[in-house]
């Protein structure tokens, strides 16, 4: 058996032991759609970001603060699989290289796309930009809801959790740090 199969007969034993009539109309195609879904919220398991960002590295001279601000992505928390939504904030001093902007969003998705805690997920992206882009500092912040607080436990609506992962002259110099958390205060709790 196909594990696109297993997956698919998972999902109707699943419907199935909540009190579902698999055979109804709206449910038919149901586990066919979840698998495809699940392969596409957890793609970032195929995915390498150092493809992504040694493609799209070039030489530049800036030296100044890099900020690719409110990022939206989706994850999924390993513990409940129910989503995590949130925005991610990067920064960056180069080095002698910048990246294409866009593969910094390229790069949370990679790791948004796996089941995740957001603490872990903060220090993923984090270390990935400073072992593949090699800058003088990065700096990510996380700001996100978690739908395992919201929809079941504790059900604080709206709550958000905020973590963040300092590498480089964001951990040594404090006027570093203190620049990036003045250029992202802006955007927290949006």
């Amino acid at each position: 058996m196909s594990s696109e199969i297993e997956f698919e007969n998972a999902i109707k034993k699943m419907l199935e032991h909540v009190g579902e009539d698999i055979t109804r109309e709206g449910l038919i195609d149901t586990p066919k759609r979840v698998r495809k879904a699940y392969e596409f919220m957890c793609s970032g398991y195929k995915q390498d970001p150092k493809e992504i960002i040694e493609k799209a590295l070039f030489t530049s001279t800036n030296d100044e603060m890099v900020v690719v601000k409110d990022i939206e992505f989706y994850s999924q928390c390993e513990h409940h699989m129910l989503p995590i939504i949130g925005k991610a904030h990067v920064a960056y001093i180069p080095n002698g290289k910048v990246i294409g902007l866009s593969k910094i969003p390229r790069v949370v998705d990679i790791f948004a796309r796996r089941l995740q805690i957001q603490e872990q997920l903060t220090e993923q992206i984090c270390d990935a930009l400073n072992e593949h882009l090699k800058p003088k500092g990065v700096a990510v912040m996380i700001d996100a809801r978690h739908m395992c607080m919201e929809m079941r436990g504790v059900e604080k609506i709206c709550s958000t959790t905020v973590t963040s992962a300092l590498r480089g002259l964001f951990k040594s110099n404090k006027t570093t740090k203190d620049e990036f958390l003045s250029i992202v205060a802006q955007s927290l709790h949006k």
